[in-house]
């Protein structure tokens, strides 16, 4: 029995999570010999994302037939069982949320970024996979929110799952250009 690969996609076209993952992986090498330290690296990786997720969330609205979320539980759900399926093909959990509702978090069972990656000692402060932080940013921004997004867990620095935490800042309102009424 031959062995299924997973695909993800990008821009409509389909291909192995190996692929993907291993050219993410070239890029942060890339990464890491063009900047001095990991603090550099991620702030460049969650640049980078939120450039993906601004123009990334046209085509997800576009390709799925989803009306407006009436609350951040139903961001939630959609980021997790649409967002993270349409585009990497893995559905996170949405756990651990605040009491007042403006917080949780998206547990990856598995991270298909981090599938050939080992953290060398002296990286230990880079997060890997902030490329996802910026693009649910990015995303969220192009929809009117405002959210914070950092790594709370990160399988790849021994911690047993991997853990994306998003906070809801406030909702932003359509802002015309100065001089526009």
């Amino acid at each position: 029995m031959s062995r299924q690969t997973p695909r993800v996609s990008v821009e409509g076209r389909k291909f192995s999570s190996e692929v993907f993952a291993l050219t993410y992986g070239a890029l942060v090498a890339q990464l890491l010999k063009d900047y001095e330290n990991d603090d550099d690296v991620n702030k460049q990786l969650d640049k980078m994302g939120y450039s993906m997720g601004v123009r990334m969330i046209e085509d997800f609205l576009a390709r799925n037939n989803i009306g407006r979320c009436h609350d951040f539980r139903d961001t939630a759900d959609i980021i997790a069982k649409n967002g993270f399926k349409t585009f990497l093909g893995i559905t996170p959990n949405v756990t651990n949320w605040s009491t007042d509702g403006k917080e949780f978090s998206l547990i990856l069972d598995n991270n298909p970024l981090t599938e050939f990656v080992e953290l060398p000692e002296n990286h230990s402060s880079l997060s890997f996979s902030n490329i996802l932080c910026g693009a649910l940013r990015g995303a969220l921004e192009m929809v009117q929110m405002e959210v914070e997004v950092w790594f709370v867990q990160d399988s790849l620095k021994g911690d047993d799952t991997t853990e994306i935490r998003l906070k809801f800042i406030k909702k932003l309102e359509d802002a015309l250009p100065d001089g526009e009424d």
